[in-house]
């Protein structure tokens, strides 16, 4: 059990990928990861010890007045490297939203204290996750059917790689259209 956890950065915007694309959405970006993805966004150098209650005071202080609507995104980095159910009992006694997560799948999780799963697997990865609510690739010209084998969800998606790749990820999901296009939106419209 964690007394703090290393959390590079807490910021309140719109979710830009996957299902819940467009929804409000406070993401507490976990430093560290178990993988070197090329194309990752996060600085793992920076971050902060923080506290569960440090969290929850973060949090809090982002949040718009009326706070029905909006989520809360672990996100990383691999977020299950640190979260546990210490945290996530915190977060769900003190936080009046759902808890999404965004993982790369290599690691359990606490699943039925978690609301949304969002599992990333990444090429050459071992996945331990069988069930996920979604699961958005990011497509790199490899196949991602092994992932929709392995990994029972409600949700299939496939995303360009740094929105580099948009033709051969519309042109794979043409050709099997059991995946859905997910768009990096918030790179799209230049919000965090």
């Amino acid at each position: 059990m964690a007394s703090t956890y290393r959390v590079h950065e807490i910021f309140y915007s719109l979710q830009g990928e996957g299902r819940h694309t467009g929804t409000p959405a406070v993401f507490v970006r976990f430093s560290g990861c178990n993988l070197a993805c090329p194309f990752c966004d996060t600085d793992f150098a920076a971050y902060q010890e923080l506290s569960v209650t440090e969290i929850v005071d973060r949090v809090t202080a982002l949040l718009p007045e009326e706070t029905a609507g909006p989520i809360l995104v672990l996100t990383g980095g691999e977020p299950a490297l640190q979260v546990d159910v210490p945290l996530l009992v915190g977060l769900h006694t003190l936080l009046p939203m759902p808890i999404h997560i965004e993982t790369n799948g290599t690691v359990a999780l606490p699943e039925d204290l978690i609301d949304w799963i969002t599992c990333s697997p990444k090429e050459g990865s071992h996945v331990v996750l069988r069930r996920a609510d979604e699961v958005k690739v990011v497509y790199t010209g490899t196949s991602p059917e092994p992932w929709y084998e392995t990994i029972a969800a409600s949700h299939y998606f496939l995303q360009p790689c740094s929105c580099a790749n948009t033709q051969a990820v519309v042109d794979y999901i043409l050709a099997h259209p059991w995946w859905r296009l997910s768009l990096q939106t918030h790179k799209y419209t230049g919000i965090r």
